[in-house]
């Protein structure tokens, strides 16, 4: 039967705590370069679906010229306050 060493498992220990802490310094300097490139992965493989989805038309409404708004002519409509009647309630005990 095999029986472990107190510095066989020292040595293990510290190869974990090393590869854990270096993989940790290493994401935190080019994680950010890492996610940068997937994303932009990401936006064109999302762009080739559109264009493939809708022929590659996106709509052009680049159109100049006057812009006129009409506006309604206020109605002479008034609201009448004696819409209904008014009803006094009692509280019973």
């Amino acid at each position: 039967m095999l029986e472990a060493s107190f510095t066989g498992v020292l040595k293990t220990i510290l190869i974990v705590l090393l590869v854990y802490f270096g993989l940790k310094i290493l994401l935190r300097y080019f994680g950010p370069m890492l996610l940068k490139y997937f994303m932009k992965r990401m936006g064109r493989k999302f762009e080739q679906q559109f264009n493939q989805q809708f022929g590659g038309q996106q709509p052009q409404n680049n159109r100049k010229g006057k812009v006129t708004i009409d506006k309604k002519p206020k109605s002479g409509r008034k609201s009448n306050k004696t819409v209904g009647e008014y009803i006094d309630y009692e509280e019973i005990d």
